[in-house]
């Protein structure tokens, strides 16, 4: 299938009519609303659905700031907005909807992208196996590496929806308490070993009421799409703070997602299946049948004073553990409601090489091999001015389903004297 618009037919576009990711615009000042990226074009929702050309068969919802609204409309009313998108853009259709929705198209140039949904709550799990396998084998050694529950459960931590934010967000470095290993007492300052963990998010699109569990294959139609994440660490922070209850100001104080969210419809044919399992699952964690989706991903350092990126590894979704799916239905089986909007990181995507790791952490593994930057600089984690970018995309035949960047920059720590 091909669109009408000659920009969203090369190779390397990453918003093909196979795509229509849903995200939030505005321009020259006007209220934030609901848009598509189509090519290198954003097609206004608000302005199709005010002119009769789409509906979701209730009040309007894309003139809002946020996809919330059409979210919690369901899986039928996602189904048919996307098809009739599809007859909108696509090459071979109604000539007179084609003019009609022409006049709705806005150079993606003119805009300015913000946060894509109101974020509910954010729960940031732990299901990539390797990069497990490696920070435990930094902390206890490779026979002690994974955690006696981690081939049984998602673990998961409950994050901060307050500080996800939208790609081209500086932040500042963080402070917190840092305990060096021989001091007798922590100090208080700017975190030093400052990280970035590669990952996808989930964003669940429909609910489950208080006390009522769901099934893998609920949850799997519960999640309406999936954007890039990046959940900025404080590895110093982190290692004082996390025991015995785990993350907390180490993790709190910034993730960045992309401001595309790529629909579970457009990554359909993409599907793969989670890895043989090493110990049989609880039945509650059955799949039945490919959960886990093939995406390219990579991690781009643009370091301070420099206009050149190097790309520090490169990955794929697919070597996640456990799937979004699975994380959803451990997350409701005590009976916890889950809400449109809220997000579910997957935990950090690592291969079995260096050029694959997706944390910094892992890259010089621990700081005791820094990496060595094309303009001669080195990084063991990140200095003040860097700016980290992810990308990802899946690859079709002859097209690709791309999720946009999902960048920030890091700013000096505010001072608390």
């Amino acid at each position: 299938m091909k669109s009408w618009l000659p920009a969203a037919n090369t190779r390397d576009c990453n918003f093909p009519v196979q795509n229509l990711p849903f995200g939030v615009f505005s321009r020259n000042g006007e209220p934030p609303r609901c848009g598509t990226a189509i090519g290198d074009r954003v097609l206004d929702l608000a302005a199709l659905e005010r002119d009769g050309l789409i509906s979701t068969g209730g009040d309007s919802v894309f003139a809002e700031g946020a996809l919330n609204p059409f979210m919690e409309r369901g899986p039928d009313t996602w189904d048919r907005v996307r098809a009739r998108l599809t007859d909108l853009l696509r090459e071979g259709g109604d000539t007179a909807l084609k003019q009609k929705a022409e006049a709705f198209l806005i150079p993606l140039s003119d805009v300015t992208l913000h946060l894509p949904f109101r974020v509910s709550e954010y729960t940031d799990f732990y299901a990539g196996k390797q990069h497990a396998f490696n920070v435990g084998t930094m902390f206890r050694g490779p026979e002690n590496a994974l955690p006696p529950n981690w081939l049984h459960i998602p673990i998961g931590y409950n994050g901060r929806a307050s500080s996800v934010v939208v790609s081209g967000t500086d932040f500042h470095r963080p402070n917190g308490q840092l305990k060096a290993p021989d001091a007798e007492a922590p100090t208080f300052g700017a975190s030093r070993r400052l990280d970035i963990e590669l990952e996808m998010g989930a964003v669940v699109g429909t609910g489950n009421p208080l006390g009522r569990p769901v099934t893998v294959v609920e949850a799997d139609a519960m999640i309406f799409g999936y954007v890039l994440l990046n959940d900025w660490s404080a590895r110093d922070i982190q290692a004082w703070e996390y025991q015995p209850l785990g993350p907390f100001q180490g993790k709190a104080f910034c993730t960045t997602i992309s401001p595309w969210v790529v629909t579970r419809a457009a990554l359909e044919p993409f599907r793969t299946a989670t890895p043989k399992r090493e110990k049989p699952l609880l039945p509650y964690l059955a799949e039945p049948g490919p959960m886990l989706y093939d995406i390219g991903l990579e991690v781009g350092l643009t370091p301070a004073g420099s206009d050149e990126e190097a790309v520090l590894s490169r990955t794929n979704y697919s070597t996640m553990y456990y799937s979004a799916a699975q994380q959803l239905a451990h997350h409701t089986s005590s009976g916890c409601p889950m809400r449109p909007g809220d997000l579910l990181g997957s935990g950090t995507i690592s291969g079995d090489t260096p050029d694959n790791y997706g944390s910094l952490l892992e890259m010089s593994w621990g700081g005791k091999t820094p990496i060595t930057l094309p303009n001669g600089e080195s990084r063991s984690f990140l200095e003040d001015g860097d700016r980290v970018t992810l990308r990802g995309h899946a690859a079709g035949d002859g097209y690709r389903i791309g999720f946009g960047d999902c960048t920030g920059t890091v700013l000096p720590a505010i001072r608390q004297d």
